[in-house]
């Protein structure tokens, strides 16, 4: 008599199995990278990028600002991977720039931050962008895979300690008001910014921010005409009223 009845167990076991299977397969989005940094970019396709096992398709990859408008236009993914600082302008300027994409009604592109920054400026920014959610790069393979279908399905993404104060900003009837003079200056303009009026030297800036010191002075001579200043000590004066440093 034991054996009909494992018999039946196994045949009772196998539909569920199959559906379960057929449910995962059936799971899919496609993704687009989009970081400066090329070994990460591997790193996150090696993690994530398995598409039988993940139902993840990484469809492009893209290492600034053009790259990536030019990529996300030509591959239309479900769900971009987006980093907050880049080369060309930063996130922002991606989402800025892919608005179109991301407002369209019957195939939106949408955008998830994965950054190692977690400061407040830099989450509100993207957000404030279009971004459908923002983690850290501490989060782990599995949970960056939920996130992205979670931010395919409509769903807002955020890394625990983020949620917070991303809250109380968008919530809160005494949010502060956009600041439309910061909103001119680009994601690495703003790290300058905030770097010159902690009072470093253009060299340890450089170093910091894995730029050259011509650089740094191109950034500090943008944000200067942009913000109608005239010298460093003004520019120090006008992070610390907007409690930047």
């Amino acid at each position: 008599m034991s054996e009909p009845t494992e018999a039946n167990g196994t045949a009772g076991a196998a539909p569920e199995t199959e559906a379960a299977e057929a449910g995962s397969a059936r799971r899919h989005v496609r993704v687009v990278l989009v970081d400066d940094h090329r070994m990460f970019r591997t790193g996150v396709q090696a993690e994530i990028g398995q598409t039988e096992q993940t139902g993840v398709e990484v469809v492009g990859e893209a290492a600034d600002v053009d790259q990536a408008v030019s990529v996300i236009t030509a591959t239309r993914p479900e769900v971009v991977l987006l980093d907050v600082h880049l080369p060309g302008g930063g996130g922002v300027e991606v989402l800025r720039r892919c608005a179109a994409l991301m407002n369209d009604t019957e195939q939106p592109v949408r955008f998830l931050a994965l950054s190692v920054s977690d400061a407040a400026e830099d989450v509100i920014g993207v957000i404030r962008g279009g971004a459908r959610g923002y983690v850290t790069k501490t989060i782990t393979g599995t949970d960056l895979v939920d996130s992205i279908f979670r931010v395919q399905e409509g769903d807002a993404v955020f890394s625990p300690r983020l949620a917070g104060f991303v809250l109380d900003a968008f919530a809160s009837t005494d949010a502060p008001p956009v600041d439309e003079d910061l909103d001119r200056l680009t994601q690495r303009e703003r790290e300058v910014l905030r770097l010159i009026a902690r009072g470093y030297a253009y060299k340890e800036i450089a170093k910091q921010l894995f730029i050259s010191v011509k650089t740094v002075e191109s950034h500090v001579s943008a944000v200067l005409r942009k913000l109608q200043l005239s010298n460093r000590h003004e520019l120090t004066r006008w992070a610390t009223a907007r409690r930047l440093v």
